[in-house]
């Protein structure tokens, strides 16, 4: 961490020039003067950002650094599933490694902070949990990393799951995560009360990847408001891709959407070609904490992602058709306050107090850092310069 520097020649948000002086970590001056004695590191008039936050994530099971996986994977979510258990049996996928080189990809585009979903199964018990972790602290003078447990294969459909995932909140994980309680585990009630009553246990949040379209989404995300209400879990739980939100009925979607703002439930978009999405500025208006992430980078899901949270910013700008200036800050808050937010980072922003969590990006306006994605960016962790023109500055393997 370093212990005090100048930051000039930035421009907080695309406001004017300015300097920002860093000590021990923590931004505690702007519009500060030149000193004597301390460090300048000059942002060559760039935007400067709070750092990007990438939300949702798999960084156990990416294949980034191995040979090109050939994707010959059926079209249901069960054949995904089913497929990546076999694959794991046989692809070297150590869960340490290929975090690491996921996480140095994600730094290298301006994230400061990760949110990442870790596989537990009967298969791999708590490996996932354990290799992610050796991960998080190698680089946590580069990054954060925050760890949901997820029961990727089921809960209560492979019996002894509930007790790994117990087992992985005990090592260290912060989140209870939760998929599908209706077209997975096939038992709404019975998967929420589990992953509930395992975070009332722990003391933790709850994540839950919710697939289910359509009025089987909406059940269970009727069952999971109800929940969180029940249990004053306001601000704790978050509900990932939430497809249901994207139907066409709004006599169906308003009153989810007014009961999320009402319940302090945060929702995660991917915002995928593919799929009804949550529309950002319906929620945003009612009040609803939103926040993006990557999900799977080339994996065996997809051969997809670079781990760019301004492109994903931009995917999040082009699925909802936001083109005006404003609208396109509200692309980067799902990136950037929306996420610190959602998961709960404190002391987070460009203000006095706030960790110096940057990245400066050579931009006239937010408006076209989102929608051009320049490069030669400068990353900064803690005040340490940790990234640069697309290159971490620091060694995986």
């Amino acid at each position: 961490m370093a212990e005090t520097v100048l930051l000039t020649n930035i421009r907080p948000l695309g406001g004017p020039t300015t300097n920002i002086l860093i000590e021990a970590g923590r931004i505690t001056a702007l519009d500060a003067p030149i000193q004597p004695g301390v460090a300048v590191l000059d942002g060559g008039g760039r935007i400067a950002l709070p750092g990007l936050v990438e939300a949702h994530t798999h960084l156990d099971k990416s294949l980034l650094g191995l040979p090109w996986y050939k994707n010959e994977v059926g079209p249901r979510l069960v054949d995904k599933i089913s497929n990546e258990r076999e694959v794991r049996r046989t692809l070297p996928i150590d869960s340490h490694q290929q975090s690491a080189r996921q996480a140095a990809l994600t730094v290298s585009h301006g994230a400061t902070h990760i949110r990442t979903h870790v596989d537990v199964d009967t298969e791999c018990g708590v490996s996932g949990i354990e290799g992610v972790m050796q991960t998080r602290e190698a680089l946590a003078d580069y990054v954060g990393i925050d760890i949901v447990a997820f029961p990727q294969s089921g809960l209560l459909i492979r019996p002894g799951t509930l007790e790994l995932m117990a087992d992985a909140l005990r090592l260290g994980a912060e989140t209870v995560g939760g998929l599908d309680p209706c077209a997975i585990d096939r038992d709404p009630k019975g998967h929420l009360d589990a992953i509930f009553g395992l975070a009332e246990q722990f003391g933790r949040g709850v994540d839950i990847h919710l697939h289910e379209p359509g009025e089987m989404g909406a059940f269970s995300m009727e069952l999971i408001i109800e929940r969180t209400r029940a249990l004053g879990m306001g601000g704790h739980v978050m509900i990932s891709h939430a497809f249901c939100l994207g139907m066409p009925d709004p006599a169906i979607t308003e009153p989810l959407i007014a009961a999320l703002a009402e319940t302090g439930i945060a929702i995660c978009t991917t915002a995928p070609a593919s799929r009804p999405v949550p529309a950002v500025k319906r929620l945003a208006a009612a009040g609803v904490v939103l926040c993006a992430g990557s999900d799977g980078i080339r994996d065996t899901w997809g051969p997809y992602g670079n781990g760019d949270m301004l492109e994903r910013a931009m995917f999040v700008g082009l699925r909802n058709n936001l083109r005006r200036h404003d609208e396109l800050d509200l692309a980067l808050a799902t990136c950037t306050t929306g996420g610190a937010k959602a998961i709960g980072l404190a002391e987070y922003g460009l203000a006095a107090g706030c960790w110096a969590d940057l990245v400066l990006v050579p931009a006239e306006a937010v408006a076209e850092a989102v929608a051009q994605r320049p490069g030669n960016r400068m990353v900064l962790r803690r005040g340490r310069l940790v990234a640069q023109g697309g290159q971490a500055l620091f060694r995986v393997a």
